[in-house]
């Protein structure tokens, strides 16, 4: 009897699992979601430094960091992750600034 490297996903039988895996698939989409949305408002914001235009790195800057608070909040990332984010993001749009 030859065991695959994969373990197979075995179907829970009582009914409380079966519960709990339902809304572990609506948990993990959410948590993907807001993941997604993290990444995004950071990459946005280097591409606003990127891209030179001071103005526009600020503004955007500033609603991510909102952003990035609120997911942190949710603890879908450690809050410490967050703020080295935030520093090293405010320190390109000061860079930037001090640069034009």
């Amino acid at each position: 009897m030859a065991t695959s490297s994969k373990a197979k996903k075995k179907t829970v039988r009582i009914a409380s699992g079966r519960k709990r895996a339902r809304q572990d698939v609506k948990l993990n989409a959410h948590n993907s979601a807001l993941r997604s949305r993290f990444r995004t408002v950071v990459k946005n914001v280097q591409k606003a430094v990127a891209g030179g235009d001071k103005t526009k790195a600020v503004e955007i800057f500033k609603s991510a960091q909102s952003t990035m608070d609120s997911i942190a909040d949710k603890g879908l990332f450690h809050k410490n992750k967050a703020a080295r984010l935030k520093s090293r993001l405010a320190a390109k749009v000061k860079a930037l600034a001090l640069a034009a």
